[in-house]
């Protein structure tokens, strides 16, 4: 089994794999290209790229055709329905991790943490090293590291100004395993796992909409404002969205663009699809992805 470190570095050539095959999707590049493209023999990126991802580089170009990004929507559409008909909380499968999201007062707002004690750490995960943050309450913080680990540390530290920071690999090391196993495929819903979450009402609302998304599934900004009660707020829903202080957990990623375009993300566009796939990949999906 590869190690968390081995991932880690494995996500580098499969991010430069991805943003090539995106780039150049139109004229459907050949295995011996794509390879030569970050330097591995066909052999041995095909291999390492078929283990981590789960599925083939063909199969992933397909992966990223608007038509498969308009069925991620159709599937998960009658979901997010259902949910929202009879309360976030009902859907059950992300409901552990639902009841345990807490939201902070007004004036715990409005002090930016001060009293709390933030204990932080630095990890390799399968999608690049990553920085969290925890309190007595739960993860308050999961990022990925762009440019430089300071930069990601900074960042956490602006976000909560007041509050005492503790490096602390050994207490985030078993919440990163949990999050991110080290099976090369591998990803659950079935997490329980505290948030200490820090925002507006309306933030919380669409944060905790961001949370009924099932594994392998997506939506809208438009479903997300529908379904927050204010259909008129897309704007406001791409806020509250690019504002998630904790990925993955809170799974921002999942939302794309009615188009059937995968959109942006704070964390590289390259990333998203890598963890979407994966997430198709792992939820066990027998359809075939749809062809160009």
């Amino acid at each position: 089994m590869e190690s968390a470190i081995e991932l880690s570095q494995h996500y580098q050539l499969i991010e430069r794999a991805i943003e090539y095959i995106e780039a150049n999707a139109q004229r459907q590049p050949e295995l011996d290209e794509i390879a030569s493209a970050i330097g591995l023999s066909e052999y041995h990126f095909q291999r390492l790229f078929t283990r981590w991802v789960g599925i083939s580089p063909k199969r992933f170009m397909q992966f990223l055709t608007k038509e498969h990004a308009k069925e991620l929507l159709a599937r998960s559409e009658n979901l997010l329905e259902t949910s929202h008909r009879v309360g976030l909380s009902s859907l059950g499968r992300l409901h552990d991790l639902f009841i345990n999201t807490e939201a902070v007062t007004p004036g715990e707002f409005k002090s930016r943490g001060a009293g709390l004690t933030i204990r932080y750490g630095l990890h390799h995960t399968p999608f690049g090293k990553c920085l969290v943050g925890t309190t007595e309450r739960g993860v308050c913080h999961l990022s990925f590291v762009q440019t430089s680990e300071g930069n990601a540390i900074d960042n956490l530290v602006a976000d909560w100004k007041q509050a005492r920071m503790v490096e602390d690999y050994k207490s985030t090391a078993p919440l990163v395993e949990q999050i991110f196993p080290t099976a090369s495929t591998a990803l659950s819903e079935n997490r329980q796992i505290s948030l200490h979450l820090r925002g507006t009402n309306f933030q919380i609302k669409v944060w905790e909409a961001l949370l009924e998304i099932p594994l392998g599934a997506a939506a809208t900004y438009e479903q997300i404002a529908a379904w927050v009660g204010n259909p008129n707020a897309v704007r406001a829903v791409g806020t509250a969205v690019g504002h998630n202080p904790i990925a993955v957990l809170i799974p921002c990623h999942r939302v794309i663009r009615k188009s059937g375009e995968f959109g942006n993300y704070r964390y590289g566009a390259a990333r998203k699809m890598a963890l979407l796939t994966k997430e198709y990949v792992a939820a066990g999906s027998s359809q075939e992805l749809i062809a160009r």
